[in-house]
């Protein structure tokens, strides 16, 4: 389908997710990844931060109000948590997690899980599964959508993690 893949491998697609778990046979189903350019440890709080904005394109899904820029040390996330946070309505639930690990979370309809695979010298890989039970047609303009959506989302957390790590080890 046209948009279900951007920067993933062929061994990411066929990995097994959490979200796999919540929708046996889908209509959509849409793989993401990004590498970024920090260690695990420094990229999984802004996986985490998806409970407090989407940090896609504000102006569209947050209703212009921008996505936090710093880290808010939040709480480890728990099964039943709010998912995200959008136009200041909290929208979805966590439906499993492993901390440092993978969030999985539930949005209308829709279930997507962020895995934090650690690679060599320092580096991540932050993927994105999401999966829906839903029309095909229904199921193709998700994908196109959600192709441009998560793509910023995962560009906007790199940029993020890759910035506020080096700033520590320039610190340290």
């Amino acid at each position: 389908m046209i948009g279900d893949r951007w920067g993933v491998t062929a061994s990411e697609i066929v990995r097994s997710y959490p979200c796999d778990d919540f929708v046996t046979s889908p209509a959509l189903q849409a793989w993401r990844g990004v590498r970024v350019e920090a260690p695990a440890e420094a990229v999984w709080p802004w996986v985490t931060q998806v409970r407090l904005a989407p940090y896609s394109y504000d102006w569209i899904d947050n209703l212009g109000r921008r996505s936090p820029r710093e880290l808010v040390r939040l709480p480890e996330p728990h099964v039943g948590d709010r998912f995200t946070t959008a136009g200041g309505r909290e929208l979805g639930r966590v439906v499993s997690v492993a901390p440092g690990k993978q969030l999985t979370g539930t949005i209308m309809g829709a279930f997507m899980s962020y895995v934090v695979v650690p690679q060599d010298h320092g580096t991540t890989r932050l993927l994105l599964k999401a999966v829906m039970q839903s029309h095909r047609w229904a199921a193709f303009g998700l994908s196109v959508g959600d192709l441009i959506m998560a793509r910023r989302q995962l560009l906007n957390w790199k940029k993020l993690a890759e910035r506020h790590h080096h700033q520590a080890t320039v610190q340290d």
